[in-house]
C-alpha cells in the first residue's frame, strides 16, 4: 500500500483486483443475470455445484402422504441438513418458521389430484406471490407425452418468462404420471425440450441404463428426482450413479422422510452428493446415527 508521501509525489499504483477467468459454476449458467446466479448459488453449493433437495410438496395432489401428515413434527428436524426446501406456499406460510434461512424452491403448478388426469395443470401461483416469499426458484410439472402435454409445457414457458423478468429460476420438472416405466430416450427428449424452452434446470428420473447420455444431452443441470421408497442402501447407490454419471445433485422426498431414521437418511444422501462417499459408506454412516439416535 502507499504511504502518505509517495501520495504527496503523485506516483500512480495500480491495485490488482482477483478475476476469474472461468465461468459460473453452474452448467449452462454463465449469462445469466446476477439475480438469478445468486439465486442458484443458493440452491447449489457453489463449492460442489451440486445440492441436496428435499422434496415435501407431495400433498398438492396426494394429500397427507404417509410421513408429511405432521410436518412440522416429521419434516422440520430434516430442513437444517438440506441445501434446499421443495414445498407449497401453503405450507411454506403454515408450518415454515420466517427465522429458517434454508433456500425455497416453490411448487408453482397445479390444478388436478390423483382422482384425476395428472397432466392437466396449470400455474397455480402468481410471481408477485413468489416474490413476496423471497424464493430461490418455481417449480412446474412438464408432461412429455401426456395428454395434457402442450398446456403442461406452455405452463412452463409462461413461469420462465414471468421468472426471467424478476431474476428468479425456474425448474422444470419432467413428470411420468402414474406410468414410471420410462427410458433414455425419453428422457433425452423431455429434459432437452425444457432446456431448449428456457427452464434453468430440470428434475428428472434415474435410469439405470443411459442416464449418463441424459445428462450430457441437457445444456442445463439435471437434478435426480428420488421417486417411490426404496430401502437406504438401495436409494444411496441410486444417489451416488446419478452424480457421478452426471447429475448435479438429488431431491429426494419418500426416501428420505419415508426412511426409518430420516434425519441419519439425509445427512448420508448429503455425503454421497458433496462428498463423493460411496454408497456402501455412506450407508454405514446412516446405520451408525440411526444407533446414536441422531
Amino acid at each position: 500500500m502507499p504511504d502518505v508521501d509517495d501520495l504527496k509525489e503523485g506516483k500512480q499504483y495500480h491495485t490488482e483486483t482477483p478475476q476469474t477467468t472461468e465461468g459460473f459454476f453452474l452448467k449452462g449458467s454463465n449469462s445469466l443475470d446476477w439475480g438469478m446466479k445468486n439465486r442458484l448459488a443458493r440452491i447449489f453449493n457453489p463449492k460442489t455445484g451440486r445440492t441436496v433437495m428435499l422434496a415435501i410438496d407431495h400433498g398438492y395432489f396426494q394429500g397427507p402422504t404417509t410421513g408429511l401428515e405432521r410436518i412440522d413434527i416429521n419434516i422440520m428436524p430434516l430442513v437444517p441438513y438440506a441445501d434446499t426446501l421443495m414445498l407449497t406456499r401453503g405450507i411454506l406460510r403454515s408450518i415454515v418458521p420466517p427465522s429458517f434461512t434454508t433456500p425455497i424452491v416453490l411448487r408453482a403448478s397445479g390444478g388436478t389430484s390423483i382422482l384425476k388426469e395428472l397432466s392437466n395443470e396449470e400455474i397455480a401461483v402468481d410471481i408477485e406471490d413468489s416474490i413476496r416469499l423471497n424464493v430461490c426458484a418455481m417449480a412446474v410439472q412438464v408432461f412429455i407425452g401426456g395428454e395434457y402435454e402442450r398446456q403442461s409445457i406452455i405452463n412452463m414457458t409462461r413461469l420462465v418468462d414471468m421468472g426471467n423478468r424478476y431474476g428468479i429460476p425456474t425448474l422444470a420438472v419432467t413428470a411420468v404420471g402414474k406410468d414410471m416405466a420410462r427410458d433414455a430416450r425419453y428422457f433425452r427428449l423431455a429434459t432437452r425440450i425444457c432446456a431448449e424452452l428456457g427452464a434453468q434446470y430440470i428434475k428428472s428420473y434415474y435410469i439405470d441404463e443411459g442416464f449418463e447420455t441424459v445428462t450430457a444431452s441437457c445444456p442445463v443441470p439435471i437434478v435426480m428426482a428420488g421417486g417411490k421408497k426404496l430401502p437406504e442402501l438401495d436409494a444411496l447407490t441410486m444417489a451416488y450413479n446419478a452424480v457421478q454419471q452426471g447429475a448435479a445433485g438429488v431431491d429426494m422426498g419418500r426416501n428420505i422422510f419415508q426412511s426409518e431414521a430420516p434425519v441419519a437418511m439425509i445427512q448420508a444422501v448429503k455425503a454421497v452428493v458433496h462428498d463423493n462417499e460411496t454408497p456402501q459408506k455412506a450407508f454405514d454412516l446412516y446405520t451408525t446415527l440411526k444407533n446414536e439416535g441422531r
